[in-house]
């Protein structure tokens, strides 16, 4: 190999392992100057009104990472666990909301909470926040053994500060309201007994649903499946859990419906908002899967009213979401 070649083959070396070859200029660190003009990353200067979040939720703010938040110990309620009497608010029976600047063009602030609920408040609540653009995003237990059983209300939104907080107290007012007519919870929707043995009519349910469910000592079930990629890369559906499913019992003109739905984060409010429309109340929000694409969340339900109306109801909602059956099939 003659000399040239053997300069071209090391400047080539030299590129290829992040070095410089002898015809490239030197590589030289940026000068103070250079670094000071720099363009630094844009930071919020949108600041959250603390005395407009206690004015309208009514409650003491704390403000901490540029956020403001109100707690309300529930003490209204005595609540025992696992054999321990009248669990302190300290020991996780505090509803709480938090306000965020919002980033978003247009949008002032992002809220966030947890709000402790008794069975009685959860949809006379979860209304509420509906109602004035807070959205809703789970809805569990945090114990066990807990007397009288105690429910969690995870909540969400962007909007302006005012009609965000509003909403917060819309919910803590709908709360109150259900404890002036009853002191201590309810154990019982209260809809009177359900008719038995059952004797739906499984036709005029398939001809709703537009769709053939099963039938089973006078009660009635359907099922519509839907499709999701598990975190392994394998297809879900219908016969894996990826489904809503609604099933009666009763007679036509009382029966009751319970089930649940399969939903993708987008189709949760619209969900929510059309059950809670019909007077279907919602008992669990929460997931089944991890990793899945699209993520599907699972609200269960439970309502009680003529079979018809309450097949009405379900499929309204089943509608608003990408079952199968939009596709021809189920």
């Amino acid at each position: 190999m003659n000399r040239s070649m053997l300069t071209v083959a090391g400047a080539v070396m030299m590129v290829a392992c992040g070095g410089q070859s002898a015809s490239s200029p030197p590589v030289t660190s940026p000068t103070a100057a250079q670094v000071q003009s720099a363009p630094t990353p844009a930071t919020s200067s949108k600041t959250i009104d603390a005395n407009t979040v206690a004015t309208i939720t009514g409650g003491k703010p704390e403000q901490a990472e540029g956020s403001v938040k109100v707690s309300f110990p529930r003490t209204d309620v005595a609540v025992d666990v696992d054999g321990w009497a009248n669990v302190p608010a300290f020991m996780g029976l505090t509803s709480w909301t938090a306000f965020t600047p919002g980033e978003k063009p247009g949008v002032e602030a992002m809220v966030m909470g947890d709000l402790v609920v008794f069975e009685d408040e959860v949809n006379p609540v979860m209304s509420a926040l509906l109602d004035h653009g807070v959205e809703v995003t789970a809805l569990h237990n945090h114990f066990f053994y807990d007397k009288p059983h105690v429910f969690f209300m995870h909540v969400g939104g962007e909007g302006t500060v005012e009609n965000l907080a509003k909403g917060v107290r819309a919910a803590f007012d709908a709360e109150k309201a259900v404890r002036a007519k009853s002191a201590q919870p309810q154990a019982t929707f209260a809809a009177g007994p359900l008719p038995t043995p059952s004797h739906i009519d499984a036709a005029k349910l398939d001809a709703a649903f537009g769709a053939k469910g099963q039938a089973k000592d006078g009660m009635y079930k359907g099922t519509f499946g839907r499709k999701a990629t598990a975190a392994c890369g394998c297809t879900v559906g219908k016969a894996m859990g990826v489904n809503t499913w609604a099933a009666f019992a009763g007679s036509d003109e009382s029966a009751v419906v319970d089930g649940d739905f399969a939903v993708a984060e987008g189709e949760l409010q619209p969900v929510l908002k059309a059950l809670r429309a019909g007077g279907i109340n919602i008992v669990a929000i929460h997931h089944h899967m991890t990793g899945e694409q699209p993520r599907i969340l699972f609200l269960h339900y439970w309502g009680r009213g003529p079979a018809a109306q309450l097949a009405k109801t379900v499929k309204g909602a089943l509608d608003l979401t990408a079952w199968d059956g939009k596709s021809g099939s189920t």
